[in-house]
């Protein structure tokens, strides 16, 4: 039996099979519904109220009647009361309508796409050459190819290169329409990877960071070195969830999840190279390079490796090496007989992107030693030197990126991303996304919830005014009109009114909220304590934060919580998308993939969660800054909090709420 199924307020409508689960309806017609969880029953985000069933001769209402026990723990009693349920819950037995509120939709994010701008120096892959070829006589019957090579060996080339077989295919016709004048793509000085008729005076490269949530591409000119457009977009695979554990689920747990995961990462580059292609005036064939930077797991998924043992210890993958794959092999839409340059793995987690990131960073030649994070959906921390560096990976994203908040969200319009607290009112200013007055309007965008800056500023913010206290729980104590039990006693802190609010209701940060926020800072700094001690040093010389999420939020702010060990905030360098940046310097300069494979080898992975003294670590930066580190640079911020805060700081280790 099928089903009718109307999500509004959009109007987009669908049919099913009896008993399908509606978020998997909502994934088949490109519903935009927050599911930070994978549809795990985890994150509680995917919250639609069903309006209105078509009863089909039983009481088909009932099958909604009851929630489940996980629909009664992540949603409040009133919501269930007035027909909210969880679509990941929720199995269609009807013809149904779905209402997704606000707080539901996922929203465009804001992308960063460029890193700290570079000189690139120049020896790309593809080199062009233009050809005048003998014609054939009856006396010269050498065929067509050889004519390419005789050419070449005429202008200095000694190589005698081989000849891509779809190349092959169209030689003669290619040849003769040029009137035995020709461009070749000479690829590496060993492979003729495209032949065009005539004098062709430009070659074109991409280059692509795949993160797990965004994709930031750059289409660049190989003979100038310049950037002539760039574009990002939404990884579409977050509907199947927000990190790397929910889509190594889907891979593992579902038929056809590996395929279904591929075809949506291969649908959204080919739509990134088609953007900026059209935005450049140009053709995809006019494409003959592409370098990819990515995650592990985002690499196997998109070659068509199944991740599965990433997702059990001890994380091997399937290969390290730097590959070269035929355009046409991976279902690139480019120039068919050109290659594709994925960037070595490191290790496990610390994946093709950490790489990129060390290489635009020159990590690896400084004398100074650094600590170099990139704090993503999954993180990677990098200490060290050009004498020796570490690497490690840390599962940080979903706190800082809003999953494990109750109402956080991506850096989209409507989030809250800066936050400040009167440390005597106790009264909020914040700054929302979009939030700018518009010519000849006075109107602004309301929030609908808070972002990863924002969270990282509420904790520190929270603390600074005396709200919160070293070990993470609320000061009780404190009379502060935002500062408040809910129902079930649970204190909270009142961000926005909801008469302010976007969606009608309150927006708060809980102790729920803050001990997510403390675990995922404290797994940070855990990592970043082992990796010291591993490299023998008591302190850091400078500190470099790459990634989105590193040039927006505020360092003080994350100083003051402790995301990291004291550094003067002088000495902390923001390089923006970095890993973006690494693969654009691969692209234009091939001796920079050779760099590339020296990093991979140079870094040293350290699994630090399996050392016997993380867990001590851990405990120990549970509390805001630290419990035992001392943080100089911020202290006159420390010694200006409330009392009775300096005076009653408790050494008892926080607890779950």
């Amino acid at each position: 039996m099928q089903h009718t199924v109307i999500f509004q307020p959009d109007g987009c409508r669908g049919t099913c099979e009896d008993q399908t689960n509606l978020l998997a309806v909502a994934r088949q017609y490109g519903v935009a519904l927050e599911s930070p969880c994978g549809g795990t029953q985890a994150c509680g985000k995917c919250a639609v109220k069903i309006e209105s069933f078509s009863d089909k001769g039983g009481n088909d209402q009932n099958h909604f009647a009851e929630a489940c026990e996980q629909e009664k723990k992540l949603l409040a009693p009133e919501d269930l009361q007035q027909g909210y349920r969880l679509a990941c819950c929720t199995e269609v037995r009807t013809d149904l309508v779905a209402y997704i509120p606000e707080q539901s939709r996922r929203t465009a994010q804001v992308i960063l796409e460029d890193g700290r701008a570079t000189e690139h120096s120049l020896h790309p892959s593809v080199r062009l050459v233009f050809l005048e070829l003998d014609k054939p006589t009856l006396e010269d019957s050498r065929d067509d190819q050889r004519r390419i090579s005789d050419a070449l060996r005429v202008a200095g080339f000694e190589a005698d290169p081989s000849l891509d077989y779809k190349v092959l295919q169209h030689l003669p016709k290619t040849i003769r329409a040029g009137k035995w004048k020709i461009t070749i793509g000479l690829y590496q000085e060993k492979e003729i990877v495209f032949v065009a008729p005539g004098r062709v005076e430009r070659a074109y490269g991409v280059a692509i960071d795949i993160g797990t949530t965004t994709i930031a591409g750059f289409l660049g000119d190989l003979a100038t070195g310049a950037i002539v457009t760039q574009n990002s977009l939404t990884n579409s695979q977050i509907q199947y969830g927000d990190d790397v554990i929910s889509r190594i689920s889907c891979c593992m747990l579902e038929d056809d999840g590996l395929e279904k995961l591929h075809k949506t990462i291969l649908a959204d580059i080919n739509s990134l190279i088609a953007r900026m292609t059209v935005s450049a005036g140009i053709d995809a064939r006019d494409v003959v390079d592409v370098v990819l930077v990515f995650n592990t797991v985002m690499h196997h998924i998109f070659l068509g490796i199944t991740p599965d043992a990433l997702g059990r210890s001890p994380f091997v993958s399937a290969t390290r090496r730097a590959l070269d794959i035929k355009a046409r092999d991976l279902g690139i839409d480019i120039n068919c007989g050109c290659y594709v340059h994925c960037l070595p793995i490191e290790a496990g987690f610390v994946g093709a992107d950490n790489v990129a990131v060390l290489l635009a960073a020159n990590a690896c030649e400084s004398e100074k030693i650094q600590l170099l994070i990139d704090i993503g959906t999954n993180g990677e921390i990098n200490i060290g030197s050009r004498d020796r560096m570490l690497a490690a990976s840390c599962a940080t994203g979903p706190a800082f990126e809003g999953a494990q908040i109750k109402h956080g969200m991506r850096a989209a319009e409507g989030a809250i991303e800066r936050v400040t607290i009167d440390p005597v009112s106790k009264e909020a200013e914040i700054q929302v996304i979009g939030d700018q007055k518009t010519e000849g309007t006075d109107a602004l965008v309301r929030p609908k919830g808070i972002c990863g800056s924002g969270i990282i500023d509420v904790a520190a913010e929270l603390y600074k005014a005396g709200l919160v206290l070293p070990d993470g729980r609320f000061d009780k104590s404190v009379e502060c009109a935002r500062l408040r039990a809910d129902a079930n006693g649970k204190y909270e802190y009142v961000l926005a009114w909801a008469q302010e609010t976007m969606t009608g209701q309150d927006i708060v940060i809980t102790q729920k909220d803050i001990r997510a926020i403390q675990l995922a800072k404290s797994a940070l700094y855990a990592g970043i304590k082992i990796l010291m001690r591993r490299l023998g040093v008591e302190k850091i010389e400078g500190v470099v934060l790459a990634g989105a999420f590193g040039s927006y939020i505020n360092v003080e702010s994350a100083l003051v919580i402790g995301m990291f060990p004291d550094c003067a905030l002088e000495d902390v360098v923001v390089i923006g998308n970095a890993a973006g940046e690494g693969a654009k310097r691969a692209l234009f300069d091939t001796r920079l993939r050779e760099e590339a494979k020296r990093i991979a080898g140079f870094v040293e992975f350290v699994e630090t969660a399996a050392k016997n003294d993380f867990s001590t670590h851990f405990a120990d930066a549970m509390f805001f800054p630290h419990r035992n580190d001392r943080f100089p640079h911020i202290q006159h911020l420390l010694d200006a909090i409330p009392s009775p805060q300096n005076s009653a700081k408790k050494e008892v280790l926080p607890s779950n709420p």
